[in-house]
């Protein structure tokens, strides 16, 4: 502590040390200093010397200090430190640094300190990491520590950052902090990260930059805000231009619409603060930038758009008719809304509808008009209006029609300015820069737009009194012409480029007015003569544009005009001129020094008037003519004959693709309504399957309902009343009740079967019993038949019967369902007219048609049937006969089997009387002796138990 106080302190003895000694022993004690406190004031003595000894303190503590930021984190005073004493090297204090040492270059200095710095890039991310610390002491001189990096290498720092982890993140985190100071500083330094680094910028805005800065807009007052607001209004200018990724976000994330507050002036417009200026102009800036020409055209349309349904618009567009506006402030609104109605049609239509608030209104585009003729209003000014009056007729063929029509002769009115009359009133004043701005609007009204060069034609202009009236085209080549005889505007080089412009724009593509303009005996010598003199160097480009207006109206003459064929014209050039000194005066043109600058951007920015000479939409006509016209002068007689040839040959294979593209279009159109046809079937189809499954539903719900009815209510008295409730169900239940029918039909049949069947089997029985009637005598097995025989016929009698009672019962069931569709059905077609479509309808009458026939069909076959169940009881009548008469024939066997069995046993009576009387004289034989033949044994048991069996079976009977 004592060497500090030696050295900040009072005066000790001996020679003071010098501030190199000084440094080197401040360093010594930072790098070997044990002691926290030791190492804290050395670095405090090197910030205090930083600014007087820069380079000695850069030179020989620039390793210590990083190192101190690396091992002493922890202390947040050394590090506080050690960051100023950084910045105050590396910044270029130019008073001090200038004062100190004269002779050395400052910025020099700061750029190699910062060389060193980021020789090893984890040094700046080192510094990154500092920014993580809240403390106030550590995080401010960290901010501006990176912010003077990035001044001095910008391109390097941005390297490191992008690569470095979470690098950029850090940094927008700033944004965040509550600390004014800190926030501030940290837009600086975001300002210097995002230049021209389209990486960081994408970035930056996907960390929701957009909406921080938006956010910091707003709290700072928007354009009355002070340098906050400008900050934060450059950092988006960073952020967005050039860069079409974040526009696209920036229009996405809506906030195109957030910008509109911005520009809500109020009707007090005499204290406009310098700041405030400064902060509206940045704002219509970043307007631009969204809708700028060289944007890609379908962003440019989107943003447009969004601006126009936000408002945006409109708001320019008061601010545009509001009264005390600085004029630099009006002057880029101006600019502004022209590149947001610039190609659209729908904003360059609104604009058309802006009126001034004067008394009476005025149109917008008319007060404009009149301050671009106005040559008391400032340059900047009338070409701001001009690039508007451009942007609006830009690809508005309606524009341009309405701008024409103020200067035909039958849209003319008296009593009020109109837009075409400021023009020829611009077009023929004495000053040169009002005769060009006047030209060349006239000129944008005719750009691409056949019929507005024709219409135009028709204007005609009153000269003086006495004579009659010339047309507007006369009028312009009468001036060219004249030269010093009126008034000398003739010879003012700015006057007579912008009319020979106007004049090339007009004729050009147009051979209408090319005949109109050679018809005039006075254009074509004037237009050689000046092509084909010597002229200084300010008249070439008036040479130039002579001979491209020549060559117009060679290349576009349709050779109405016997003197002047595109032959003749040629030949005049080739003998007054010279096809390679024609040339050679055409080439002036693209060859001029302000040609190159107005092709760049649509916008006409001149330093000053006299350098108003060229049109950014003639520069593009130049590009396609110059060519063409150069061809066209070359070509002799025969090339001529052969291209016309070629042409006519190209022309009739045009007209045959034309054909077979119309052809094609009738295919594509006829297609296109097939296809919709097929679309309307399809969707009526679904409609109708739809409408089929709710009826088929509805049909199920009746089916169940039905069902519920019949057995709630069967048969009784109450059949009747349920029969009413169901007959405005009939017909969804005729199905059901087909279905019934023909399953009883079918029941039927196979009844009907059954009882052919049966009587085939009864027939083969009857006439087995016939066959048994025959026989002479019957058996004991003939009685027991016959009585099943009769048993099984009454039996079918009976079956018979109870079968007509089924079918006569389920005729009247079907006779009464009938009744009911029969009477219902009328009632349900008319309900169905009047709720259902009538394609469904035709359909419902077609399934009840097919259900009616169907249902004829089956009464046809039940009365089929019942003829059926008539035969079969005839025929069963008659096997009731037969049977009847078999059995008389079975009573009459009966009686004479009763006659022959009483034979029978009078037989069998006298056969056991004689075996009695065998027997016992057989027992007499043997008593005496004799021998007995077993012959007569054997069928003496025979005949023993032939009796046997026949007394079983009368048992049996």
């Amino acid at each position: 502590m004592n060497f500090f106080r030696g050295v900040m302190g009072g005066q000790p003895a001996g020679p003071q040390p010098s501030g190199a000694e000084t440094i080197q022993k401040l360093c010594d004690r930072v790098a070997s200093s044990t002691l926290l406190e030791d190492r804290r004031d050395a670095v405090r003595a090197l910030k205090s010397l930083s600014k007087k000894y820069r380079l000695e303190v850069g030179t020989q503590a620039m390793n210590h200090l990083i190192q101190i930021l690396q091992t002493d984190r922890s202390d947040t005073e050394i590090i506080g430190y050690a960051l100023d004493t950084l910045f105050n090297i590396i910044c270029n204090d130019e008073e001090e640094e200038q004062d100190e040492n004269p002779q050395k270059q400052v910025d020099d200095l700061g750029v190699q300190f910062t060389d060193k710095l980021i020789q090893e890039p984890e040094n700046v991310t080192l510094l990154l990491t500092m920014l993580e610390e809240f403390d106030f002491h550590v995080r401010w001189p960290g901010v501006k520590l990176l912010t003077i990096l990035l001044k001095n290498q910008c391109v390097q720092v941005q390297a490191i950052i992008l690569v470095s982890p979470m690098g950029v993140s850090r940094l927008m985190d700033l944004l965040a902090d509550s600390r004014e100071v800190i926030r501030n500083d940290g837009l600086l330094l975001l300002q210097q990260l995002t230049k021209n680094n389209a990486a960081i910028q994408k970035i930056v805005a996907f960390e929701n930059a957009f909406e921080r800065l938006l956010d910091i807009i707003t709290e700072e007052g928007s354009s009355d805000g002070g340098i906050v607001v400008e900050d934060c209004l450059i950092l988006l200018l960073n952020l967005l231009r050039n860069n079409s990724s974040n526009q696209n976000f920036f229009k996405e994330g809506s906030y195109i619409q957030r910008m509109k507050p911005w520009f809500e002036v109020g009707d007090d417009n005499s204290g406009w603060s310098a700041q405030k200026v400064t902060n509206l102009h940045l704002m219509l800036q970043l307007v631009r930038v969204m809708v700028s020409p060289t944007n890609s055209p379908g962003a440019t349309a989107s943003c447009q758009k969004s601006m126009f349904q936000c408002g945006l618009l409109q708001q320019l567009c008061t601010i545009l008719m509001a009264t005390g506006v600085p004029a630099d402030i009006l002057t880029e609104t101006i600019n502004t809304v022209s590149e947001v109605i610039r190609g659209s049609q729908v904003n360059q239509d609104f604009f058309a509808s802006v009126n001034a608030p004067s008394n009476p209104p005025r149109p917008a585009i008319v007060v404009l008009l009149m301050s671009m003729v106005n040559e008391r209003q400032p340059f900047v000014l009338r070409c701001a209006v001009l690039y508007c009056f451009q942007c609006f007729l830009y690809r508005n063929q309606k524009g341009q029609g309405e701008i024409v029509a103020t200067l035909l002769p039958s849209t003319i009115d008296a009593n009020s300015i109109s837009a075409g009359q400021l023009l020829c009133g611009g077009l023929f004043s004495a000053d040169s820069l009002s005769n060009w701005c006047a030209a060349v609007a006239l000129a944008h009204a005719l750009q691409d737009n056949l019929t507005q060069k024709e219409q135009l034609l028709r204007v005609q202009l009153a000269t003086s009194l006495g004579k009659p009236p010339v047309s507007l085209l006369q009028q312009c080549t009468n001036i060219l012409s004249q030269g010093d005889k009126v008034n000398r505007r003739g010879s003012k080089v700015q006057t007579r480029v912008g009319l020979l412009m106007l004049l090339c724009t007009w004729i050009s593509n147009c051979p209408i007015a090319v005949t109109h303009f050679l018809h005039n005996q006075e254009n074509v010598p004037f237009l050689t003569g000046q092509i084909s003199e010597n002229l200084g160097e300010d008249e070439r480009l008036v040479q130039g544009l002579c001979a491209l207006l020549l060559g117009i109206c060679i290349y576009h003459n349709d050779n109405s005009l016997e003197n002047y064929t595109k032959e003749k014209l040629k030949q005049l050039i080739e003998k007054r001129i010279g096809k390679e000194n024609f040339v050679e005066k055409l080439s002036f043109i693209t060859k001029h020094e302000l040609y190159s600058r107005a092709a760049q951007k649509p916008q006409p920015v001149f330093p000053t008037p006299e350098q108003m000479l060229f049109d950014h939409e003639f520069t593009k006509l130049v590009k396609d003519l110059e060519g063409v016209i150069t061809k066209a002068v070359h070509k002799s007689s025969e090339e001529e004959k052969k291209e016309e040839e070629v042409k006519k040959t190209l022309e009739q294979h045009d007209s045959i693709v034309m054909q077979y593209k119309e052809l094609i279009r009738e295919q594509d159109s006829q297609l296109q309504k097939l296809k919709e046809q097929v679309s309307s079937m399809s969707s009526q189809k679904e409609l109708m399957q739809s409408t089929l499954t709710q009826q088929l539903s509805q049909i199920q719900q009746h089916k169940d309902q039905y069902n519920l009815l019949k057995l709630k209510l069967g048969k009784d008295s109450q059949s009747q009343a349920g029969s009413q409730a169901d007959g405005a169900q009939v017909n969804g239940l005729q199905t059901e009740e087909l279905t019934q029918l023909r399953e009883e039909v079918e029941e039927l049949r196979r009844q009907q079967a059954l009882l052919h069947t049966q009587l085939g089997d009864k027939d083969t029985l009857i006439t087995t019993l016939r066959s048994v009637s025959s026989q002479e005598a019957g058996d004991a097995t003939g009685e027991p038949d016959n009585a099943e025989l009769i048993q099984e016929l009454e039996a079918l009698r009976s079956q018979i019967q109870s079968q007509q009672a089924e079918i006569s019962q389920l005729q009247t069931e079907r006779t009464d369902l009938l009744r009911r569709a029969e009477a219902k059905s009328p009632e349900a077609g008319v309900a169905g007219e009047s709720s259902e479509d009538p394609a469904l309808l035709a359909d419902l009458e077609g399934r009840l048609a097919a259900q009616t026939s169907e249902t004829d069909k089956l009464k046809a076959e039940v009365q089929g049937l019942t003829e059926g169940r008539a035969g079969m009881e005839q025929q069963l009548a008659s096997a009731t006969s037969t049977a009847a008469i078999l059995q008389a024939e079975k009573a009459k066997l009966q009686g004479e089997l009763q006659e022959s069995k009483k034979e029978q046993d009078d037989l069998l009576m006298l056969l056991a009387d004689q075996d009695q009387k065998i027997h016992s004289l057989k027992q007499k034989l043997k008593d005496l002796g004799e021998a007995v033949d077993d012959d007569d044994d054997l069928r003496d048991q025979t005949d023993d138990d032939y009796d046997d069996e026949e007394e079983d079976e009368e048992k049996d009977d």
